[in-house]
């Protein structure tokens, strides 16, 4: 059974209320394509997570850097309601918003800085692998929402999702930065996780991790 899956697929009684009565919730992010920087109110960096899961990693991004702007992309009612009443009054810098990947491109117009894809649907079969967000059919709708370059980071426990997006940054003419098979053991940084990592983590399952982008390694 595919964990995140089963987690998306239990409902909240009481969701529409709670997402109709959060301050931090977009249900048509659509009608703010280019101008999210109005939804801020400034003109900070603005980093997208797509597929937020309950929303630990992008709600502790928010709190512990309140100069960048955190968009969190959710396609589950019941998964986002588990995430609004976690967020913290007053915060400034984070909304959710409800809306399937694939129209990414019809949400964001060369607005976004970074991209969060965290332990995102492996989609196994062939068949359908086209579905991954690290797909060449995403790649290309990714182009479209960057304010300037590609900037992907990647974590994921699938080690063939993880071959596969490889191939595809590389193919894509990205370059590969800090790749990790084991990205706890090797991060020098202290983490933010999300809630899938924390549960891989205490299971002994190493986590992969990637930076692609443009930028060129230069050898000193």
């Amino acid at each position: 059974m595919n964990v995140v899956n089963s987690m998306r697929m239990r409902n909240v009684k009481n969701k529409d209320e709670i997402l109709n009565n959060s301050e931090y919730f977009i249900g048509d992010p659509f009608q703010y394509m280019g101008s999210w920087n109005k939804v801020f109110k400034n003109n900070n960096p603005i980093y997208l997570e797509i597929g937020m899961g309950k929303g630990k990693f992008i709600r502790e991004n928010a709190k512990v850097n309140p100069n960048i702007n955190y968009i969190g992309l959710e396609r589950y009612d019941s998964i986002i309601a588990k995430c609004l009443p976690k967020i913290e009054q007053n915060t400034k810098n984070l909304v959710i918003v409800r809306a399937n990947a694939i129209g990414i491109d019809k949400i964001f117009n060369h607005e976004i800085d970074c991209l969060f894809l965290n332990f995102s649907d492996p989609w196994p079969k062939v068949r359908h692998h086209s579905r991954r967000l690290s797909s060449e059919v995403f790649l290309k709708k990714y182009d479209q929402i960057f304010k300037k370059e590609i900037n992907i980071h990647m974590r994921t426990d699938n080690t063939d999702l993880f071959a596969y997006s490889l191939e595809s940054f590389s193919n894509h003419g990205l370059y590969l930065h800090d790749v990790s098979l084991n990205y706890h053991l090797t991060c020098k940084d202290e983490l933010i996780t999300t809630e899938y990592e924390d549960k891989f983590s205490s299971n002994d399952i190493p986590i992969c991790h990637v930076i692609a982008d443009k930028t060129k390694c230069l050898n000193k």
